[in-house]
């Protein structure tokens, strides 16, 4: 069964990673304040989500993505927006 890592944010900018095996309920699930970690956030956008074969390999990603490196690639190439992209001059 196939497994996604997905990136939410909020209007404030604030970015969220998770991986699940249903992203269209899982961001219900954020947006109804039933997750403990974002619910104080609300409401969160979709703004990337990638499939992966096994848990493991989604897993695995989504630890990258929470790393110091992997917040980096994910502001920079995945991600980016106003308040992450930082010594800059353009978004792309």
């Amino acid at each position: 069964m196939w497994h996604y890592v997905y990136v939410l944010e909020n209007n404030q900018g604030r970015q969220y990673v998770g991986s699940t095996r249903d992203v269209k309920k899982r961001l219900a699930k954020h947006n109804k304040g039933d997750v403990p970690h974002t619910s104080k956030f609300c409401p969160w956008e979709l703004r990337f989500a990638c499939v992966f074969p096994t848990t493991e390999q989604a897993l695995i990603f989504e630890k990258y993505l929470k790393s110091g490196s992997g917040t980096m690639f994910r502001y920079r190439h995945l991600v980016p927006n106003e308040r992450n992209v930082i010594g800059t001059s353009h978004v792309v």
